[in-house]
């Protein structure tokens, strides 16, 4: 496998673009079905299928489900896993009651969110270049809010607190790579997320139109796709060159919020969501270099 990764970046940058083209239609499918029936439950359906997708992949790679699930960091991982599943359901819910457009604007913060953690987390070093770009990214953010001028909504919270929760999971989830291989890290990601959604949303359970159930079918193929495009992207190209390509999801998912949702792009969102994944790029560059050695 060594010999496989990082040699074709070309073929990494174009899995990339198709991941985040498959994510994003996602998030669409995800807008139309959560605001129609409950969001635990359309997220719920959607592990269901997600889990059972993680527990092959995990035991192809590690030989078996036992050796995919062994971990000597249990606590850790199901603190990953119902993290990930709670901000699934709060990011959906900013779909709803914010949109595709103006919550991914808002999201593309969480790179941002894990350059200022990654210091208290995982005791790294921030220098003040990368503070500098930090700050320069929360303007942006505030561009994109405009709080004091009437245009932020209440509903903001949805993405911003999505925005901390994943840079979270992001973190824990480079703390647990110490201990624990990719393959355990992503199967107790997906089996507890279902497990703790299906005691929850069984609970908000609404029958569905047939109709709608041919879209969670679809909901259910993309989340397998994208991340099947996702694992396939780390497989052939180191992160550096395609990392910057993953903001094309913000762009796709604006396309698909103005297209089909009606949704509107404010000058103000374009600028400040310029500058949040300006300022996340610089930081994400400063923190591969910082990683080399010598």
């Amino acid at each position: 496998m060594a010999g496989l990764m990082q040699s074709n970046p070309r073929l990494g940058i174009g899995l990339m673009i198709a991941t985040t083209l498959v994510f994003a239609l996602q998030d669409g499918l995800s807008r139309h079905l959560a605001g129609a029936y409950n969001v635990v439950m359309i997220v719920m359906i959607r592990y269901w299928f997600f889990g059972a997708f993680v527990m092959v992949v995990a035991a192809r790679k590690e030989g078996s489900i036992r050796a995919a699930a062994a971990t000597r960091q249990p606590l850790l991982q199901i603190g990953r896993g119902l993290l990930l599943a709670a901000e699934i359901c709060v990011m959906v819910l900013g779909f709803v009651h914010l949109g595709l457009v103006e919550s991914h604007a808002a999201f593309a913060c969480y790179p941002l969110l894990v350059a200022v953690l990654s210091g208290p987390v995982l005791g790294e070093h921030v220098g003040w270049r990368r503070w500098l770009a930090i700050i320069l990214g929360f303007i942006g953010v505030l561009i994109i809010l405009q709080p004091g001028r009437g245009v932020m909504s209440w509903a903001a919270v949805f993405p911003l607190a999505a925005a901390a929760m994943f840079a979270l999971y992001a973190l824990l989830t480079r703390y647990a790579a110490r201990a624990d291989s990719t393959a355990t890290s992503f199967f107790w990601t997906g089996t507890v997320g279902a497990v703790a959604l299906t005691l929850v949303g069984l609970w908000f359970w609404e029958p569905m139109t047939g109709r709608d159930w041919a879209l969670m079918g679809a909901l259910c193929l993309s989340g397998a796709l994208g991340h099947w495009l996702l694992i396939r992207t780390y497989e052939v190209a180191e992160a550096s060159a395609v990392q910057p390509f993953a903001y094309l999801q913000l762009v796709f998912a604006s396309l698909l919020g103005i297209t089909v949702f009606g949704e509107s792009l404010r000058i103000s969102l374009v600028l400040g969501a310029g500058l949040v994944v300006a300022a996340g790029l610089f930081t994400f560059w400063r923190a591969q270099r910082a990683a080399r050695p010598g």
